[in-house]
């Protein structure tokens, strides 16, 4: 089939390679002391689970699913399923935190065991239970292949996954499984929420931090999911790539305490010897082509990074 075919372009190889570059940087500190591990998992697991919720329209706030998660806080004019999303998702996060490990296998149980817990107390007749007829996706370019072949083609999937995909960088493996399982569409609902919970996994098996696409990305995330099923799965990859750069990111600040070297780029740009100006940079850093990451609408990057693709252009001059 073609979307086993994948082929990775110069300039996300690039990318791709920085990221398993600070992967090593991160892997250097391990093991992680306890309490900083904890203060970061609280922050990006409250993270991931508004953002995951957000994308397919809860509408707690970032500050309102703390409230629900921490205090166990009832919103006003917010609907009883929109908070059990918020409980369900964060048991679902503790759930793969637990069994990721290094030497883990997916399986079919795993699956159901994620989708079951991102539907309970919501639905328990249909969670953790494969959909049965057809169903149709609004806003999509395909159509979820019939009922009785769901099965069959996850158990495809998961092959490909555990034994012809293990040369492919972990990162272009877990994007073309979270297509790949949007394509199947396994369930009657829950389906986004529980692949993001799923790749994740995967990345997180293989040492990456979880990779958290925002809100703001919805429009681009769903654009790169319908560009895929056209075998074209280079959004996917530099959005989730660019995803997993601003979790390591965040590691690496607290580990190395750096963080006060990542400015908004109107900030950096009018540093001494900075080269280029505030266009350019934001150009650099929505290509994945300086070491940045995104908080809302803004991007933050450091001095060096810019500094490093300046001497990087000179040396190849």
């Amino acid at each position: 089939m073609e979307w086993k075919n994948i082929v990775v372009d110069y300039e996300q190889k690039a990318l791709l390679d920085r990221l398993s570059i600070q992967k090593q940087q991160l892997d250097a500190y391990r093991p992680i002391p306890d309490y900083i591990i904890r203060n970061i998992r609280e922050n990006l697991d409250l993270e991931w689970t508004y953002n995951s919720n957000s994308i397919e329209g809860n509408t707690l706030t970032l500050v309102e699913t703390q409230l629900v998660v921490q205090d166990g806080l009832t919103i006003g004019g917010k609907s009883l399923r929109e908070h059990l999303e918020i409980v369900n998702h964060q048991e679902a996060i503790h759930y793969i935190e637990k069994i990721s490990k290094k030497d883990f296998v997916l399986t079919k149980r795993d699956i159901l065991q994620v989708h079951a817990l991102v539907l309970d107390k919501i639905d328990k007749s249909i969670a953790g239970t494969y959909r049965t007829s057809g169903v149709r996706i609004s806003g999509a370019n395909f159509t979820p292949p019939d009922a009785l072949f769901v099965e069959e083609l996850l158990n495809e999937l998961i092959h490909w996954y555990t034994t012809e995909a293990k040369d492919l960088h972990p990162i272009v493996k877990a994007s073309v499984f979270h297509h790949r399982f949007v394509w199947i569409h396994p369930f009657y609902d829950g389906n986004g929420r529980t692949v993001r919970l799923l790749y994740n996994l995967l990345l997180m098996n293989e040492g990456f931090p979880p990779a958290i696409i925002l809100k703001v990305d919805r429009k681009k995330y769903y654009t790169a999911l319908n560009l895929a099923n056209t075998y074209d799965y280079s959004k996917l990859v530099f959005l989730i790539a660019q995803a997993t750069e601003r979790s390591l990111s965040i590691y690496l600040s607290n580990l190395e305490d750096r963080s006060s070297g990542y400015k908004p780029i109107p900030d950096i740009v009018s540093e001494p010897d900075i080269p280029y100006g505030q266009e350019y940079v934001s150009l650099l850093a929505r290509k994945g082509k300086i070491e940045a990451y995104k908080e809302g609408r803004v991007w933050y990057t450091r001095k060096e990074a810019i500094l490093a693709y300046r001497d990087t252009r000179l040396r190849k001059r």
